[in-house]
């Protein structure tokens, strides 16, 4: 199941569709749903967890905490707000747009895919713009 929560007045405004669309990235991915936790906050919240769990002194805006087992995925996704409207502004994208890429990305890390490498990433991003095309704003 995946939910939706906000440390931060906000509120996502489709999500049945949004939670449906991610519950077919996991299935389309060969992974079966557990529980998903969809965080929104702002960046002090999400700079801390950075801080306090990753040991990285960098604004970001999102972060996925990985608790799956086996095939079944599990985990925490916190977004920041303030990040996804910067990197919409910054990207010419909307909003709605650039919020669901990195909740597809967050998704897409439990199903164990990775971005650190130039190679990894350009991967993630192909599967970002694939699943991202399913999904209308």
């Amino acid at each position: 199941m995946i939910s939706f929560h906000s440390e931060v007045p906000f509120e996502i405004s489709n999500p049945d569709s949004t939670a449906a669309w991610l519950s077919s990235i996991i299935s389309q991915e060969n992974y079966k749903e557990g529980e998903v936790s969809i965080v929104f906050c702002d960046d002090a919240f999400l700079h801390k967890l950075n801080l306090e769990f990753l040991n990285h002194d960098t604004l970001t805006d999102v972060i996925s905490f990985d608790y799956s087992v086996g095939k079944e995925i599990h985990g925490e996704i916190f977004i920041s707000i303030e990040r996804v409207q910067e990197n919409a502004t910054e990207f010419n994208q909307t909003f709605t747009s650039e919020l669901s890429r990195v909740m597809a990305h967050g998704v897409l890390h439990y199903c164990g895919y990775k971005d650190k490498s130039d190679s990894d990433a350009a991967t993630m991003r192909s599967k970002e713009e694939f699943y991202l095309k399913q999904h209308a704003d």
